[in-house]
């Protein structure tokens, strides 16, 4: 029977399926859905997958089945997925190739019939003609049916029309098969079928693309008389077709707007002009002229992008015409108007398209005319291109010494004419004649310096080593000196200067040479690019090994032995002469001790000398003493390596060492990184020779008690740092376009932090100010009244009309010269509070440049005493650090005074191990330490002097014998090492830690804590094992609940230690047991109820903890020690600890009791009491809603009058009163208004009934009910 039905149900359901499609497997079906998912990776794989599985199984149904369910999915839905039916069908075709693509073909358009289908789908079938013909073309089958080709090119005609949907698809469809098909195939097929379409080639972008496609794709074809025929001229570009190609261009423009790139019509046009030979006339007329005459917008940024474009095709001359013309000059001010953030900016595209070009052009002239180009196109003198532009680096070796010599060309001789120079109307009617002239020959030679020192900077850029000299040499003459009469021993002299040079520009000079001079001490050796990632490179050297700086020095010389053909800007007086030459002298002798055997003593001398001698130029009165004081300090160290075994007692005078950190501590007072680097490497040489007073120097500078006497030493240069901030501001106020913004060396930024905090705080200073000089300024202007006779009195009733018109501006001259010297008075307080302040900033700055010496001398000698003397100057800094100001500068030097402390000398693994004969001194600074820290209030100052007393510690206790012999295995040799304490008095240390530890426990609010003491447990086993009854006692003796609960923290620690086991082997463990066990049965006995506050259960579950180790411990090792009191107490816990409940303490105190064979009991939940059910119903009911604010009861508050209100509020009514009172309700209804009132009484009663919270909102609510009932009667 059940057989029969199951053929009756096979057969009807037979003919439902349609035909052809078979039974298909899960696997088969599966690669259809893959073909819809949005991730590309998958769709691609499901299409590699369906090709292989058609070819393994090579079954015809399933064949048929493909090719109708891709046919299908070209129209999908899912935007996503019609490519993947799409790419999945062009490789069916592509693979099978028995399946005819006319066949296909007209599956496709009868499946997506645009007359068929229904409007709601029309778009959808629109994509699926469009991927019906993409497939076909993607099958590569194409070129082989000339037919198909045309009836794919008819279906992309009609699609053209729905651009609101497909946009340009269907035109660069057919582009892309008018670039396989042969050219017997378009002429023969096509070429009738587009003819339409070529012939109406100005009206569209996308006709006019297809023309420029056809043509370079069919020369033969579409020939100058074909062309005639199309479109009535033979070429495409001439002087008639100008006009519409303009319109066309311009369509393009608008239709890329929001995609921001060059539409392909407007590069094949301007490709088919250099092939007519007709590139000036369009350039001319359809950019120049039909462009640039639309408003700023698309058009405007279609001419740059083509501008960008055109470069890899434009020949020599072309380049230079273009890069000089109108579009160039549109471009600068372009990227001047579009400085603001919110304005869209093309110059990094500029950028992008001039980077391609170098990187793909070999023409080192060609290079050379559109690096020219762009740095000739200036605003009022300005380059628009940033000083910094990275697209030199892609410059060969030839075009960039070309570039080079040419800007310094134009530096010397400012060719204005030759400048492609615009200016905004602002500095137009600003400056004219002669001053703006001036003022553009400023800007111009700023830019190209910024422009020199950054192709020196810029490591990327291929550089000779001629051409880095070549620069540092022009860059150092203009900036200090000035031809007389050429020499040919002097390249320099031999170039004259149009226009002579002014300060502004000799001060730009000067910082540009002190900035390149940096870029050199920091370069790595030219043409060694290669070097192992692992090989150490030296920097600021040449090839041969010799510095930069030395050839510098020497072409210094020769300049200085040459006063008939140069001249100084500012000549050495006769003893600035010496200096710099006994500066040259004791570098010749440093040279010749070197050959000799080379050390980094006599390199950082050297390059001491060298660079204290170049900055002689700059400032040669404050750099005198300090070139004098250099030269004797390298005597006296010389000396001193002579005469080692003489013992030179020269009390009075200082010793060599201390004079040159003297040195460099005023050399770091100078505002140059420069400086503050060769400092840096100078002091890392000199460090094993440092002394006491040398270190104590430093510390002096870092001294917080001392910051009134160090800021006279920096404070001389903060008048000439603000000079030149001043003449640069001053400078700028030119620059009305911002074009300087990226040549800037983050002084402006710094200055206009300053202008910002200082204007946040003039409003202060001004309230401040004026309470101060109210009460003087108010009798000072009485007076000049009184003299008057203006101030009305009571005697007399005069009034400022009895005053003629002389009197009157005789009290106007008195009153304006008072109210102008008050305001004098107040901007002088203003100029004093800013001139204190930044005092203030440049004595911080200063400091935390002297902190590089404290870290170099840190890292370097960590081994050495004199560390030592470093922990309390550094905790000094820290602690008045931390209750400093929040200053972002302040924290910057707190966090480095803490990071050197910390990481730096605390942690590091190299410490004094030679402190024998200082162990007495060492215990008085633990002891002061660990004092100063019980009387701190703040616990993360307290930190850092634990740290220090666990330093002292370690260098005390000094090297292990594990670190000095070799390891040993035996356990007597291990117990040794662990005892071993080295000079260490170890009872004094132990009574320290012991007060400390005491005062933690006794204290309420101590800075100390517990990681501390877990610390020092953990780094020092023995100072652990002293400690460690007096933590025993502190578990019932702290003076809260959380010390007594933190002393159970530190007596687990300590009994884990296995260390600490072995120091406390045999009976000193079990009697350890034994006290811990008591101290935790008379813990444990004081508590009542463990969870009664948190505190009370942090303590339970420390000393659960610890009973936990302790009774496993006593288990596992089989000790003696009776553990019944402490399995009493636990026993006696078990009705205070909830069993419902899981948590810590619970989980915890169960853990303990499983080791006295004690195990949780479970809680029965099949069988609950009917009481245990209604007690706790109460207890739930509390914190619900109560019954009259439940949604049933309050839908019907208009139905009911205010004398039924109260009934709602009965909590303990059943269900089934509540429909009596409905009907009650109803009846009461039809009652008068009198039967409100009687109701009454009982509404009190029953509101008692209530709980607290609910009689306060039926109060509330009652007048209200009230009305209610009184409106419905």
């Amino acid at each position: 029977m059940s057989v029969k039905m199951v053929e009756v149900s096979f057969k009807s359901s037979e003919p439902l399926r349609p035909a052809g499609v078979p039974q298909q497997n899960r696997v088969f079906l599966d690669f259809f859905w893959d073909l819809a998912k949005p991730d590309q990776e998958i769709r691609l794989k499901a299409v590699k997958n369906l090709i292989l599985y058609l070819k393994t199984e090579d079954k015809a149904d399933e064949l048929e089945y493909t090719v109708k369910r891709l046919v299908d999915g070209l129209a999908h839905t899912r935007e996503t997925a019609r490519p993947g039916f799409s790419l999945a069908l062009g490789q069916v075709l592509g693979a099978f190739e028995n399946i005819s693509l006319q066949s296909m073909l007209d599956r496709i358009k009868q499946k997506h019939d645009l007359h068929a289908v229904k409007k709601k789908l029309a778009r959808n079938a629109m994509f699926g003609n469009l991927f019906g013909v993409l497939a076909l073309h993607q099958s590569g089958r194409l070129s082989k049916e000339p037919l198909v080709v045309l009836g794919c090119v008819e279906v992309l005609q009609s699609l053209s029309q729905h651009k609101q949907h497909l946009k340009d698809l269907p035109s660069k469809t057919m582009m892309d098969i008018l670039t396989e098909i042969p050219e017997e195939v378009f002429e023969e097929v096509l070429l009738g079928a587009l003819q339409a379409d070529l012939a109406s080639a100005f009206k569209t972008p996308e006709q006019l693309q297809l023309l420029l496609v056809a043509l370079q794709r069919f020369p033969q074809t579409l020939k100058p008389k074909k062309l005639k025929k199309l479109l009535g001229s033979s070429t495409i570009i001439n002087a008639d077709n100008i006009p519409r190609l303009t319109e066309v261009l311009k369509m393009a423009a608008h239709s890329v707007k929001k995609e921001f790139l060059l539409p392909p019509v407007a590069l094949d046009l301007m490709k088919l002009s250099l092939k007519e030979d007709s590139f000036q006339l369009f350039w001319n007329k359809a950019i120049i002229d039909g462009m640039f005459k639309e408003p700023y917008g698309p058009t405007h940024y279609l001419s740059f992008r083509l501008l960008g474009s055109a470069l890899p095709l434009l020949s020599l001359s072309q380049l230079k015409e273009v890069l000089s013309g109108e579009v160039m000059k549109h471009y600068g001010e372009h990227v001047v108007s579009t400085q603001k953030p919110d304005r869209f900016k093309l110059a990094p595209e500029m950028d992008t398209y001039i980077s391609d070009f170098l990187q793909g052009c070999q023409d080192s002239d060609k290079q050379l005319a559109v690096m020219v180009g762009f740095t000739s196109l200036t605003n009022h003198g300005y380059p628009v291109v940033p000083s910094v532009w990275r697209v030199v680096q892609h410059l060969q070796p030839a075009a960039l010494q070309n570039y080079v010599d040419w800007l310094k060309n134009m530096f010397l001789q400012p060719q204005m004419d030759k400048l492609l120079d615009f200016s905004t109307r602002k500095q137009k009617d600003k400056q004219e004649g002669r001053e703006q002239k001036d003022s553009s020959i400023f800007r111009l030679r700023k830019w190209i310096i910024a422009r020199l020192s950054s192709i020196i900077d810029n490591h990327h850029v291929k550089k000779q080593e001629d051409l880095i000299m070549d620069v540092a040499r022009f860059v150092f003459f203009h900036a200090f000196f000035s031809t007389k009469k050429a020499s040919s021993d002097i390249a320099e002299t031999n170039g004259k200067l149009a226009v002579p040079l002014d300060g502004n520009t000799r001060g730009v000079l000067v910082n540009s040479f002190y900035g390149l001079l940096m870029s050199m001490h920091n370069m790595p050796p030219q043409g060694q690019d290669g070097m192992a990632a692992n090989q150490k490179r030296v920097l600021g050297v040449r090839a041969d090994g010799t510095m930069w700086i030395y050839h510098l020095v020497q072409y210094a010389q020769v300049l200085l032995n040459q006063p008939k053909y140069v001249q100084s800007s500012q000549p050495f007086s006769p003893e600035q002469r010496q200096a710099w030459d006994s500066m040259m002298e004791s570098v010749a002798n440093l040279r010749k001790a070197a050959h000799k055997g080379s050390s980094v003593e006599s390199d950082g001398f050297q390059q001491l000398f060298l660079l204290v001698g170049l900055h002689l130029f700059k400032a040669p009165e404050e750099l005198l003493d300090i070139m004098k004081d250099l030269q004797s300090c390298m005597e006296k160290a010389q000396q001193k390596k002579a005469k080692k075994k003489k013992q030179v007692t020269e009390l009075e005078e200082p010793q060599w060492v201390e004079v040159m950190v003297d040195i460099l501590l005023s050399l770091l007072s100078q505002q140059s990184r420069h400086i503050r680097q060769v400092c840096k490497a100078v002091f890392s040489s000199i460090c094993p020779h440092v002394t006491a007073a040398a270190l104590s120097a430093i510390l002096d500078v870092l001294d917080p008690d001392k910051d009134e006497e160090d800021s006279a030493v920096v404070v001389t240069d903060d008048s000439n740092s603000t000079q030149k901030k001043k003449s640069k501001e001053n400078d700028d106020e030119e620059d009305d376009e911002e074009m300087e913004e990226d040549e800037s060396d983050g002084l402006d930024e710094d200055s206009d932090m300053d202008k910002e905090d200082e204007a946040v705080e003039d409003d202060e200073e001004e309230e401040e100010i004026e309470q101060e000089v109210d009460q003087n300024f108010r009798l000072e202007l009485m007076k000049v009244l009184q003299q008057q006779s203006a101030l009305a009195t009571e005697e007399d009733g005069s009034s400022d009309e009895d005053l003629d018109d002389e009197e009157m501006m005789k009290m106007d001259k008195s009153l304006s010269a008072l109210f102008s010297e008050q305001k004098k008075k107040i901007q002088a307080k203003k100029d004093e509070k800013a001139k204190l302040q930044k005092e203030k900033t440049l004595v911080r700055d200063f400091k935390i440049k002297v902190l590089d010496l404290l870290e170099v001398f840190v890292a370097r000698q960590a081994g050495s005493p004199l560390v030592l003397g470093l922990v309390e100057p550094l905790l000094n800094i820290i602690d008045r650090g931390m209750s400093s100001g929040s200053n972002q500068q302040e924290q910057d030097f707190l966090r480095r005074a803490a990071d050197i402390f910390r990481n730096q000398l605390c942690r590091s693994k190299v410490y004094c191990r030679t402190a024998g004969d200082r162990q007495g001194e060492l215990h008085d600074l633990l002891e002061k330490l660990m004092t100063k820290a019980q009387k701190l209030s703040d616990s993360s100052v307290c930190l850092y002097y634990f740290s220090a007393s666990l330093y002292v510690v370690k260098v005390l206790r000094g090297a292990l014998p594990a670190e000095t012999i070799e390891e040993q295995t035996t356990d007597g040799a291990a117990v040794n090492d662990l005892k071993f304490m080295g000079n260490m008095d170890t009872d004094r240390v132990s009574g320290i830690f012991r007060e400390a530890l005491s005062a933690f426990m006794s204290r309420r609010k101590s800075p100390m804590t517990t990681q501390m003491f877990t610390d020092l447990f953990a780094r020092f086993p023995v100072l652990c094992v002293n400690l460690l009854d007096a933590a025993v006692q502190h578990i019932t003796s702290g003076v809260r609940e959380h010390q007594q609960g933190q002393a159970c923290v530190l007596v687990l620690r300590a009994m884990q230690s296995k260390d600490v086991q072995q120091l406390l082997g045999g009976a000193l463990w079990t009697e350890l047991c034994e006290k811990v066990s008591g101290q935790l049965v008379e813990s444990l006995g004081q508590v009542d109820q463990p969870g009664e506050s948190k505190l009370t259960k942090e303590k339970v579950v420390k000393a659960l903890e610890l009973c936990q180790f302790l009774v496993k411990h006593v288990h596992q090792q089989k000790l003696s020690v009776d553990l019944e009191p402490l399995h009493k107490v636990l026993l006696s816990m078990t009705s205070k600890v909830c069993l419902n409940k899981t948590g810590k303490l619970e989980d915890t105190y169960w853990a303990v009791m499983k080791h006295f064979g004690v195990m949780k009991p479970k809680v029965d939940k099949a069988k609950p009491d009917q009481d245990t059910e209604q007690d706790p119903a109460p207890k739930k009911k509390k914190g619900f809603l109560p019954e009259s604010k439940k949604r049933k009861k309050r839908n019907k508050p208009i139905m009911e009058s205010a004398s039924d209100k109260p009934a709602s509020t009965d909590q303990s009514g059943p269900e089934k009163g509540q429909a009596k009172k409905r009907n009650k309700k109803k009846a009461e209804r039809k009652r008068p208004a009198d039967g409100a009132t009687a109701s009454q009484p009982d509404t009190a009663k029953k509101s008692k009934t209530q709980t607290d919270s609910n009689p306060a909102k039926k109060k509330k609510k009652k007048p209200k009910q009230k009305k209610e009932g009184g409106g419905q009667m």
